[in-house]
């Protein structure tokens, strides 16, 4: 539909300018002839129609306005007609196939069309001889150089479009991918825990090892409904799945639940009234709090850890500590968790750090501006 009104208002535009061409050499063909001496005679308005007409279909056949106003202009000054506004409808088409065509195909139009008008100059009534070559020449190169400027411009703004389109597609990927990373990370982390736990305790206790199979169908069917969510960026033309909600700091009871189930006692502080946040910081902060204790899940051995939350007028701040190893493994301290994380705050214009706590075991900590409450 957009495209259809362009195309219109673009046939209307050429319209517009080829009746104004029309008027103007109508009414300035004589004045012109005066000026230089040279009546003008009753066959160089109907030349000045055809030209000025021409020009209607200009940018749907760029060559074959070229050919019939050169045509035109040939004739009308091998007549021995006076200079006049009809090169303006000449001007106009040799700009067109220069602003319109490929560059080879223009220049040979172009070309021929310079060896065409060139013949008034040598043959006809009044031929100016080698005069007339530098006045002749220049309606063909200025309008052509013209265009050529005019087309350039407009494919080095389409190759920016496509650039900045390419961009945005790869940063959304990106996107994606560290989502899928955090949710299958931390997933995988918790099934494998709790499938050690049901291995370990199948023989001896099944009625505890059933517990944690249960864990396992709980937790994966969780991570599947999340990634369900995530992957729907991806297909912007189904419908959104609202069978699990959007991850959020909302969402933490549910994680903590499930890190119980793999062995892993959280406790939860909040400082200041829990509050709506942003959605882009909302899932950043439980991003952070997630990846982190999947870390704890990897790395710290046997631990609690605790989160903490702090809601401030003009931000919102995330810690979570844990009571594993002390010395942070190079699997916990570097790799993509933590690079992940900081990429995610810092783009938000929060701040990041992570490092072994000065009690022992492993600190994460985040601050994420959100818009001051009034």
């Amino acid at each position: 539909m957009d495209r259809e009104r362009g195309d219109r208002g673009r046939r209307l535009l050429d319209g517009l300018v080829a009746l104004a061409l029309l008027v103007i050499g109508l009414a300035g063909t004589a004045p012109a002839g005066l000026n230089q001496g040279v009546e003008a005679g009753p066959a160089a308005y109907p030349l000045v129609v055809v030209a000025a007409l021409a020009v209607a279909v200009r940018r749907r056949w760029p060559l074959a306005t070229l050919a019939v106003v050169t045509a035109a202009s040939t004739a009308y000054l091998v007549l021995g007609y006076p200079y006049g506004p009809i090169l303006l409808s000449f001007f106009v088409a040799v700009y067109t196939v220069a602003a319109y065509r490929p560059a080879r195909l223009a220049a040979s139009a172009a070309g021929v069309a310079l060896l065409v008008l060139l013949t008034h100059v040598f043959v006809g009534v009044r031929p100016p001889g080698l005069v007339g070559l530098m006045p002749a020449a220049a309606w063909v190169v200025v309008p052509f150089a013209v265009g050529v400027t005019v087309r350039l411009g407009r494919e080095n703004a389409a190759r920016s479009r496509t650039d900045e389109a390419r961009r945005l597609a790869d940063a959304e990927r990106l996107r994606v991918a560290r989502e899928v990373h955090d949710v299958v990370g931390h997933g995988l982390a918790a099934i494998h825990l709790q499938a050690e736990i049901a291995l370990h305790l199948l023989a001896r206790k099944p009625e505890q090892a059933e517990a944690a199979l249960t864990a396992i169908s709980r937790t994966s069917k969780e991570a599947l409904d999340e990634l369900r969510v995530t992957l729907t960026v991806v297909r912007r033309d189904e419908a959104a799945d609202e069978r699990a909600p959007a991850p959020g700091l909302a969402q933490l009871p549910q994680l903590r639940e499930r890190l119980a189930g793999a062995g892993l006692p959280v406790t939860v502080e909040v400082e200041g009234a829990p509050r709506p946040l942003p959605v882009a910081v909302d899932l950043a902060a439980y991003r952070v709090v997630q990846e982190a204790l999947t870390n704890v899940l990897r790395h710290a051995g046997p631990a609690t850890a605790t989160i903490r939350l702090r809601y401030a007028p003009t931000e919102v701040a995330v810690e979570v500590t844990d009571t594993g190893r002390g010395a942070a493994p190079a699997g916990r301290a570097g790799g993509y968790g933590l690079a992940g994380m900081r990429e995610r705050v810092t783009a938000l214009g929060g701040s990041f750090a992570a490092g072994p706590a000065s009690a022992g075991g492993f600190r994460v900590s985040a601050t994420l501006p959100v818009e001051e409450v009034t």
